[in-house]
């Protein structure tokens, strides 16, 4: 409980932060650069190594492409019977797949599961929702979005291959075997511990809950699907295999995350449905304080 009432209190400076003279528009874009070149890599470096690969272990990094399938399936199937338009079938193809892993998954996996958690879900979010939005999310940009912001593939590959948390990930799998020295582990300690903190401050800063009344059939629409009807998905296949453990209840609870403020940023650049865009990252982030330690209590 200590740690959620922290993430909140994070959350309300960073909201305040946004109302004072001495924190330029692009505070929040600084601290999200801080958490991706500094902080995130930083963590992965830390606990990766100390991972006991299992068949349980993959299932957060499987788990991200079946709800992907599953959330395009139900997309696809609402546009065309509520005959949504294009951009807004492109918002919520983009939108509703992809969540919020990282800058919010990884502090709420460690508030409510603790740190022994948080590499699964580094798994679900590098292997899963990173890839997906580098890949599919460049899909839907080129079927769905502005000329502008179509993507290349060669352009794609190059994202991830370049992705700081992605390249450490791939050195802390190469390093499994290799025990840090005391110095090295302090340092990455230090630097790992800005990440809750910054992150929720950065996200507090940028939030934003406007509302087109036009548009809340979509909104209700896409944030049932993302934090209702996912996680539960999630739960039901896993119950259904019969896989069980931490890394399934941590899997199911990634899956129950809003939408992606990268991915949000993405669909306003495509002009895919702005105003919904903004919507879906606003509220569902309000909403997961919510949804998500009712889905804790439910997987505990």
């Amino acid at each position: 409980m200590e740690n959620f009432v922290a993430i909140i209190t994070y959350l309300l400076i960073g909201m305040v932060f946004r109302h004072l003279p001495d924190f330029p528009a692009e505070t929040g874009k600084v601290l999200n650069s801080f958490v991706i070149y500094v902080s995130l890599p930083a963590l992965v470096l830390l606990k990766i190594p100390d991972l006991d690969f299992s068949q349980n272990v993959m299932v957060p990094a499987v788990m991200p492409w079946v709800m992907l399938i599953c959330s395009v399936s139900f997309i696809l199937v609402l546009a065309r019977v509520l005959t949504w338009e294009r951009p807004t079938t492109g918002c919520l193809l983009l939108m509703v797949p992809l969540g919020n892993t990282s800058f919010l998954g990884i502090p709420m996996v460690k508030a409510f599961w603790g740190e022994q958690a948080i590499p699964y879900a580094v798994l679900y979010d590098q292997l899963g929702s990173f890839l997906a939005l580098a890949t599919y999310g460049s899909v839907v940009l080129a079927l769905f979005g502005s000329e502008r912001c179509r993507p290349t593939w060669g352009g794609v590959v190059k994202r991830i291959l370049s992705f700081p948390p992605f390249l450490a990930l791939t050195l802390a799998l190469l390093l499994r075997s290799v025990a840090y020295p005391a110095m090295v582990s302090a340092v990455l300690s230090a630097m790992a511990a800005t990440l809750v903190p910054v992150v929720m401050v950065a996200v507090g800063f940028q939030l934003t809950l406007r509302l087109n009344r036009a548009m809340i059939s979509q909104l209700s629409i896409g944030l049932t699907l993302k934090l209702i009807v996912a996680p539960l998905v999630a739960f039901l296949l896993c119950t259904a295999v019969g896989l069980k453990g931490e890394a399934v209840q941590v899997a199911v609870f990634e899956a129950g995350m809003p939408p992606m403020v990268s991915a949000g940023a993405l669909a306003i650049m495509a002009n895919l449905s702005p105003v919904l865009t903004a919507a879906l990252v606003g509220i569902g982030i309000v909403a997961s304080f919510i949804t998500l330690p009712i889905l804790h209590a439910l997987l505990s």
